[in-house]
């Protein structure tokens, strides 16, 4: 019961954390027309948010091999609330640049860490479903969270949006000193920890195994795409296929439904079949590898399809269907490396991943401001990254291997 508990306040952690991630594309518009921004500005700023998000995802998670992941968890909370005060205090695009390389910066450790946290709680075999509910938090967050938003925004404006998600930070982080806790799973820390043999390998045995490089590359493709989704889609809607603008808020969270689907029922079919005895070289190498070829393809289809209901479609089932490695990938990259080392194996893992929302954001601005059209150009950033998660399918399905190196690096 306890280990469901706190999965649930890590999932809230995931869905309090999208949700600020989430108000920048749904103020969007909003914010280009009240601070007078180009489409390239817009996405240079969704871009920004990267910027500092791999370095304190690096950092901070070889910290959680030190330290209690409660009370790291704890601070970055309360740091995403802080992140909002400058856009409140002066609107322009200097603080909103600013306020998103901070509030990157704080985040980027933060998926690694809940995840780690949650494996405390859980054996290797039974690791993908509870990292599917917090792969999940995103798609709570634009599937129940962003309506809110989009509602917020219109009726209110955006500032009100950014004061509504900094005191559900300060809440989070409250309920989380009460609750939060240690794992049976977990390895010891600190001087308590010296009479235990906690094993330790060369973190260079982890980074340069086929499964660690595969995972990277299948799921750098697809991130790059959910960090598009992320600063785009209610523009895409709005302005790319001629949507009512609180219709394309709301409609923000259609891709998400179709990713949570997916994620759930993919990761607890997969740890069924682990558990079973089935080879994880399928279950978390080839079926996410199917995932990415099948999303990544349908995609690529976008700029041939001249309904706007095919084009919602494609994006809708495409990202879906992709979204579904994510999770298996955490798992993968778990099974190979000691207890002792998860959160910073974690932490380097999501940072390499997340790496391609440096540019993905900004190219897709920029793809936009110099097509015929924006519909046309947002479609072609669509194939473009469709394109990339194929080939990070097929990567996938030629290294992922967690049996094979766990061997190799544990022994």
């Amino acid at each position: 019961m306890m280990a469901w508990t706190i999965t649930g306040m890590l999932v809230l952690f995931i869905v309090v954390n999208w949700a600020d991630k989430t108000v920048f594309g749904i103020a969007a518009q909003p914010l280009k027309e009240e601070l007078g921004l180009t489409s390239a500005q817009v996405g240079f700023i969704g871009s920004a948010f990267f910027f500092l998000f791999s370095i304190t995802g690096l950092t901070v998670g070889f910290i959680g091999n030190r330290v209690r992941t409660k009370w790291v968890l704890f601070t970055l909370a309360a740091l995403w609330s802080l992140t909002m005060v400058p856009v409140l205090v002066s609107a322009s695009f200097a603080t909103l640049l600013i306020s998103r390389i901070g509030f990157g910066a704080a985040e980027g450790p933060s998926g690694a860490l809940a995840n780690a946290a949650a494996f405390e709680w859980f054996p290797k075999e039974k690791r993908s479903f509870p990292s599917a509910w917090l792969s999940s938090g995103a798609s709570i967050a634009k599937i129940a969270i962003a309506p809110l938003l989009a509602l917020i925004v219109a009726v209110w404006g955006w500032r009100a949006s950014f004061v509504v998600l900094a005191l559900a930070g300060v809440a989070w982080a409250l309920a989380w000193a009460l609750i939060g806790r240690q794992g049976p799973f977990a390895a010891p820390l600190g001087r308590r920890s010296a009479p235990v043999a906690v094993q330790r390998v060369p973190f260079r045995r982890i980074a340069l195994s086929r499964t660690f490089l595969g995972c990277v590359v299948g799921t750098f493709t697809m991130y790059g795409l959910v960090s598009v989704i992320l600063t785009w889609l209610p523009s895409y809607f709005e302005v790319g296929l001629g949507i009512d603008r609180l219709q394309a808020g709301v409609m923000f969270g259609l891709p998400s439904i179709s990713g949570m689907t997916a994620m759930l029922a993919v990761s607890w079919f997969t740890d069924r079949r682990v558990a079973a005895g089935s080879s994880a070289r399928v279950q978390r190498g080839l079926v996410p590898a199917v995932a990415l070829l099948v999303g990544g393809l349908l995609l690529a289809l976008l700029p041939y399809l001249a309904s706007p209901v095919l084009a919602i479609i494609a994006v809708v089932v495409g990202y879906g269907i992709g979204a579904a490695a994510l999770p298996l990938a955490n798992a993968a990259v778990s099974q190979i490396c000691p207890p002792a080392q998860q959160a910073g194996t974690l932490g380097v893992f999501l940072a390499l991943q997340s790496a391609s929302g440096l540019f993905a954001p900004a190219l897709t601005g920029w793809l936009v401001d110099v097509a015929a059209t924006p519909g046309a150009g947002f479609a072609l950033a669509f194939q473009v990254f469709g394109l990339a998660v194929v080939v990070g399918g097929i990567a996938t399905a030629l290294l992922v291997d967690p049996e094979r190196d766990a061997q190799r690096i544990l022994g």
